[in-house]
This record gives C-alpha cells, structure tokens and sequence, in this order.
C-alpha cells in the first residue's frame, strides 16, 4: 500500500464521514494484521504499526521487523475488505453518537415515503422513520413534504443505524415553544411541566423569574401570534397555557381552568388531590371524555379526583361506616384513614403497613388481617360491579320488556343496600370503587377517565362533548383567565 494512499483516505472518510482519524488508521491496523495472520498463521505473533506521520507500515514477527518486501505480500484484498468493514462501523458508531446526542431536540427532514402508515424521512446522512404511532392522529403526510420532529430513539441494525422520530411527545410541543419564543432560550421564562394528548389538546405550565414578566402572555404572543403558530404545527391542536406555582394548592386550581375550584384536599399519603366544585361546574372541570382532569393530572403529578361538597360528605359517611364493619378497625381509625384520603377498599389494600400500625397504633398481624378483609371486599365488590356491567350491556343488545325487567332486577340485587341481609353492605359497594351508584371505579370506566377518578356519572361526562364558547376562548387566549 502507498503510504500516501493510505494519508488521503484517512483524511478523506475524516472529511466525508465525520469519522475520527484515529478510528480509521486503528481500522486500517487490525485489517493489516488479520490479513498477515492470515498469511503467517493465525497462531503468528505478528503486530502491524502504521505511522500517523507519513503512513509507512511497520510490521514485526515475533518481535522481528519485517522486510518491505515480506510485508508487501500480505494479502492486499482481504487487508481492503476488512477496512471496509472496520470503516463501515466506525462510521456506524460516529451516526450512534451524533444522533443519540439529538435524543428529544426537534429536527427538519423531508419525507421520502409515507406508505402503510409508516413515513421514512431524509435527515441528510441518515434515512429515518416516523411510525404511525408517533404521527399526530388525523394528520397526513406526504412525500417531498418537509417535516419536524423530536429524535425518540436510536439503535443500531447491523452496520446501519435506525433513528425512530416523534411528533406525538410532549418534547415535540416544548421545543417549537422554543423555536417561536425566544424568551425561553434566554431563560427569561421557563416550561415546567407540560402534559399531552396527541391531536387533541396540551397542558403547558410556565414560570417566569422576572416578576414583571407575564409568562403566559409572552408564550401566547399579540393576539395569540405565537401560540397560533404551534398549534398549525401541531394540526390545530388546543394548547392551554397556565401559571406554574411550586404549591399544589395553588397548580391544580390552575391546571383544571377554565372550571373554577372552591377548594383542594391534598392527600399526601397517597398523592391523591381531592377538589371539590360546584355542581354547574362539575362537567367543565372533568372536561371532555374526562381530557381536562386527566391532563391537569399528568401536569400536577397528583391523581385528582373532582367531586362537590355534597358527593365528599357522602363518601366520607359511606368510607367511615364500611370500614368500621372490617374487623380490627375502630370508629376512630375509620375516622383517620378517611382524613388521609382512603375512600374505598381498593385504596385500604394498598396502604403502607407502617402507616396504618401508625395510625392505629395496631400490630404486624392487625394489620394484615385488615388489608387482607380489604382486599377480599374489593374483590368481591368489583365481580358484583362486573356482573352489573354484564347486565346492562345484555339490556342494551336485546332491550326487550322481559329482559330489561330481569337486569334491573339483578342490578338492584347486586347494589341495593341490604344490612345483616347480604354479606356486603352498600358501604362495602360503595367502598370498593366498583358499582353504578357513585362510586370512584365506575364513573373512570364509563367516561373513560382511567387517569384522575372523578366522582361524576356518564351522563355528565358525555354532556361536555360539545366545546363551549368558554371552552374554545380558553384554548387561544389562556392569559385572560390565567392572569
């Protein structure tokens, strides 16, 4: 090999690739001595040097220097596919680095395909993909479009390396707040906590270090300049901005807006934030399908759960008359359990045992014996919740007179209050978070609020489907109820 040869081609996939010289010359080294392994055995003790200088190779053979003419004879094609491969993955390797340094900054490609839901876009030396599970739902891309997203993930496939992009992270939503705000970049304002459901609405929570700086009104722009401009990159996407504050008290009120909060419960011992309402507010609060409360949950980091003051004074009677009926359970740890927010059997079988040996000054033993009633009481309370469930759904497919008698009168069997009649009273229904009648588990289920546990109906969820007036002003200019 021409030690000249060898200085260009070094200096060449240093320019072209972006793969360190050092890399290469190591690259050009190994395949050396495989190829003179090769040749002398592969037992030999052979090491092959090669000059960063002027590129002239050294060879030694058990410690002896081998001539020019020995070390020309070393098999030059298989020495040039061993480069070849070596280059390849260290080429590799300098793509992993770069990109993986990218993880979660926003990046501009064009699409080249955008077939079978899946999109493939340009990134310049990498072809990347966007999957259709990370494409913002009801969006459609096509080809030679250009396209922004968030670098999600990067791994290697062999000697190639695969970069999966995002549109749907709340990332994506903080750095184009980035790209049209520049107040963030100086670090006059900040993102603190931002959550999203992908195409249908963002809850971006900012705080600003300058007292006289309005942060939502500079996200928000003249007349909703800036926040406007996201949104068309989000494919109109609702974006709430609201007020951080480092007190729950305060954040949650603000993060469920625009409903108005009479007052937060915090449970600390469960992160359960209990907020109570007035009843013309109780729909707005829960929002659409349960979104608002949802998302308000996923900002704050506290399950809420919205109720009025009526439906608390309910609950909390119902909480201290079922677990007064456990065994080992006085009126008075009844009484403390509720205080710290454990309003059902299901929160009861998830408590620190420490905590409750605490509170009630109980041994190991109690204890267990309480949490194992619990659990068994929710247990049985949720097979009766299935099974009213089972019945209405028969009603609903067949609601003939004969039969919508017979589920309501097995519903009625199964959540009527029954003491000393049935072995689980309305307190254990009520209690266990699983039946019709105002309990926790079954206003989740049916208006698909998994997240938060609302205490409201399916009626009164479905009713806010339709976004009001209040609703859609509080989408494109938050400030105005934030301030």
């Amino acid at each position: 090999m021409n030690p000249q040869d060898i200085l260009r081609y070094v200096d060449s996939m240093h320019r072209e690739k972006n793969i360190d010289q050092e890399i290469v010359f190591s690259a050009i080294e190994a395949a050396l001595q495989t190829a003179a392994k090769r040749q002398y055995g592969e037992e030999s003790d052979i090491v092959v040097k090669l000059d960063r200088q002027n590129g002239q190779i050294k060879a030694f053979l058990a410690g002896e220097p081998l001539g020019d003419d020995q070390i020309g004879r070393i098999g030059a094609q298989t020495a040039k596919q061993v480069i070849i491969q070596k280059v390849k993955e260290a080429e590799r390797d300098a793509l992993m680095i770069e990109y993986r340094d990218q993880i979660g900054q926003i990046v501009n490609g064009v699409i080249g395909r955008a077939d079978g839901g899946v999109a493939t876009v340009q990134l310049g030396n990498v072809e990347a993909i966007l999957p259709r599970s990370e494409q913002i739902p009801g969006e459609t891309l096509h080809a030679n479009e250009r396209v922004r997203a968030v670098v999600y993930e990067v791994r290697a496939s062999g000697n190639r390396i695969r970069v999966v992009l995002s549109r749907t992270r709340p990332q994506f939503v903080q750095r184009l707040f980035e790209q049209e705000i520049p107040e963030l970049v100086e670090g006059v304002i900040s993102i603190d906590s931002i959550s999203r459901e992908p195409g249908y609405r963002s809850k971006v929570a900012v705080s600003s270090v300058d007292s006289q700086v309005d942060p939502i009104a500079v996200c928000v722009g003249y007349r909703g300049s800036r926040i406007k401009a996201v949104r068309e990159e989000l494919a109109g996407e609702h974006i709430d901005v609201v007020r951080y504050s480092e007190d729950p008290e305060v954040l949650i009120p603000n993060a469920l807006q625009p409903a108005t909060v009479e007052q937060v419960l915090l449970c600390d011992l469960i992160g359960r934030a209990i907020v109570l309402v007035q009843e013309d507010q109780l729909s707005l609060a829960i929002g659409r399908r349960g979104q608002n409360v949802r998302l308000a949950s996923k900002l704050c980091g506290w399950d809420i759960e919205i109720m009025t003051g009526t439906e608390l004074e309910e609950q909390i009677e119902r909480a201290v008359g079922g677990f007064s009926t456990i065994e080992g359970v006085t009126p008075e740890i009844a009484q403390s359990l509720v205080e710290q927010g454990y309003l059902s059997y299901d929160d009861l079988s998830v408590i620190e045992p420490d905590a409750l040996m605490e509170m009630g000054n109980l041994t190991a033993e109690e204890v267990d014996r309480i949490v194992e009633q619990a659990e068994l009481r929710a247990a049985e309370a949720e097979e009766a919740a299935a099974e009213v469930k089972k019945h209405r759904r028969d009603r609903e497919r067949n609601p003939t007179d004969e039969e919508s008698a017979e589920s309501d009168s097995d519903a009625e069997a199964a959540t009527d209050v029954l003491p000393d009649e049935v072995a689980e009273s309305e307190e254990n229904d009520m209690l266990s978070g699983d039946t019709e009648a105002g309990s926790l588990l079954s206003m989740e289920e049916d208006t698909g609020d998994l997240a938060t546990g609302s205490s409201v109906n399916e009626g009164e969820a479905e009713a806010t489907l339709p976004l009001t007036d209040e609703d859609e002003a509080s989408e494109t200019e938050p400030s105005q109820k934030t301030s």
